[in-house]
């Protein structure tokens, strides 16, 4: 007996229409598990690109410097002119130069006495250590220059010290005590972008905190220069800084530059599309699994007809096509729709979100030959069964 392809088709049909609520349901499953293929990963490639987009803005554009106390005869570890000399480099927008200032075990107050005081951090700071952190001054404002210079006993508190210390207004120009020092407070930091251990700390100009304590590194702690880079410009920032810095010992200083975005953010589009890709894989095989039930069960069904079309010479070959056909077909529907629902969610969640859509043309358009193929791998066991029935067994049923 020869099939047509087209006997073949009709079978097929004929398959499909005769059970639409199964047929319906069966290409459900297989258009879920594709739109949460397709959706999963647009949606991965649309948000790491906002991901990406943040991580440069902030991480990788810091560079940090530090020298530690390894020459107690140095006059500071960055000088004034070291800092204006990396200032000067091309692509640094902000240069600030910070160390802790070593008071021990002393507390800061709002009365002389250190026992009603506050175990607060004092940083002594240059005055571009406000514009390198992104500081947003509340109240008041932030040393510069002029108090710099003139090593003026100021102080400038993060918003949490400020709270813990119960200052709430700077209109009287209140003083708080370091070591028995008065520091008269000019401003309240609010909030910054980088080295949020600012709002829980006390800053003096740095001039007035080596009049008092003496230069850094000989205060006994690491100092630190950070240095806030145009965007792409911190890996070459990085590598002349620390010449710049101190030309005459730089093998002392250490430079921490921030990782190669283009390399970092490759690496978490890697990891985030193998996870990914294993859910959706996942999703698939729940949707695979779904057609092989559908496909076993019409097997069951339908064994009076198989035996009579093997009866009338249909070979096993041709019962397995048409039961491959039917799956095959299954698997097409439901990838076609999943495709089109995946899609119309990615740009549904990017327009809520406000972000740019990412559809990858590797992902869309194989998605509907994934369903067919998801399709055929499941029709296999029950094709396989629809071959094993004898003709005269299925026909006395």
């Amino acid at each position: 007996m020869r099939l047509r392809p087209r006997d073949l088709a009709d079978e097929v049909i004929s398959g499909v229409v005769q059970r639409p609520g199964r047929s319906l349901l069966t290409a459900v499953g297989t258009a879920l598990a594709l739109a949460a293929f397709v959706a999963v990963l647009g949606l991965t490639a649309t948000t790491q690109g906002q991901v990406s987009a943040r991580f440069t803005e902030l991480s990788a554009t810091e560079v940090v410097l530090e020298r530690s106390a390894v020459d107690p005869d140095e006059p500071a570890a960055f000088p004034r002119d070291a800092q204006d000399r990396v200032a000067a480099l091309p692509g640094v927008r902000a240069v600030g130069v910070s160390w802790p200032v070593p008071i021990g075990q002393s507390k800061v107050g709002v009365r002389p006495e250190e026992v009603d005081g506050e175990a607060l951090s004092v940083l002594a700071a240059s005055p571009g250590y406000f514009q390198s952190v992104h500081a947003r001054v509340g109240q008041g404002v932030a040393f510069d220059a002029f108090h710099d210079g003139r090593a003026e006993d100021v102080a400038v508190v993060g918003r949490a010290a400020a709270t813990r210390l119960g200052l709430t207004r700077l209109d009287a120009q209140p003083a708080i005590f370091v070591q028995g020092r008065a520091f008269t407070v000019i401003g309240v930091v609010d909030a910054v972008d980088r080295r949020q251990d600012t709002l829980l700390s006390v800053l003096v100009p740095a001039a007035t905190a080596t009049k008092h304590w003496g230069p850094s590194p000989a205060s006994g702690g690491i100092t630190s220069m950070l240095v806030d880079t145009e965007l792409g410009a911190a890996q070459q920032v990085g590598r002349q800084a620390k010449a710049a810095a101190r030309p005459e010992s730089p093998e002392k200083t250490k430079v921490i530059v921030p990782p190669d975005p283009r390399a970092l953010r490759d690496a978490v589009s890697t990891d985030l599309n193998g996870l990914f890709l294993g859910l959706a894989g996942v999703s698939l095989v729940v949707g695979g699994v779904g057609i092989a039930n559908t496909s076993l069960v019409a097997v069951l069904e339908r064994v009076p007809e198989i035996g009579l079309r093997r009866a009338l010479g249909a070979r096993r070959r041709h019962i397995a096509g048409q039961f491959l056909l039917e799956s095959a077909t299954l698997g097409l529907l439901g990838g076609l729709v999943g495709t089109a629902v995946g899609v119309v969610t990615v740009l549904l969640v990017s327009i809520a979100r406000e972000l740019t859509p990412i559809l990858e043309p590797q992902v869309v358009y194989p998605a509907p030959v994934l369903g067919v193929i998801t399709g055929l791998l499941a029709g296999l066991y029950p094709a396989w069964r629809a071959t094993r029935i004898e003709p005269a067994e299925a026909l006395r049923r």
